[in-house]
């Protein structure tokens, strides 16, 4: 008999705990119906692609899906491969708040930071 071993598969984005409490905070006041949040990468600005979190009240079959402390975490099926290997921060400071990626598969960004290219 062979042993065979599974080995887990890295998830595509690393969430920082900051990013996991921010998932936690808004998985805490979505709206009824609500499953998780989704992580996906439409084609907006000057640059090509934006980084789009909202929530999910569909599991979609296509989609990658993180548990995450405070709920489950999704990554849009067509936005993964745009996205392996990037690392998912919430940033806050006295004038913003927001997701920041670093994502070693953009090759570019807009000057504005609103949109990148792969």
């Amino acid at each position: 008999m062979t042993d065979t071993k599974t080995r887990t598969r890295p998830a595509a984005v690393i969430l920082t705990p900051s990013a996991e409490q921010r998932i936690a905070d808004l998985m805490a006041k979505a709206p009824e119906g609500t499953i998780g949040v989704k992580l996906s990468t439409p084609r907006r600005g000057c640059s090509g692609l934006a980084y789009s979190v909202d929530y999910v009240s569909e599991e979609n079959a296509l989609d990658e899906k993180i548990e995450t402390p405070g709920g489950v975490f999704y990554i849009d099926g067509a936005s993964v491969l745009y996205l392996i290997g990037s690392t998912m921060q919430w940033r806050e400071d006295d004038f913003t708040a927001g997701f920041v990626f670093e994502n070693p598969n953009a090759k570019g960004s807009c000057g504005c930071g609103e949109s990148f290219m792969v």
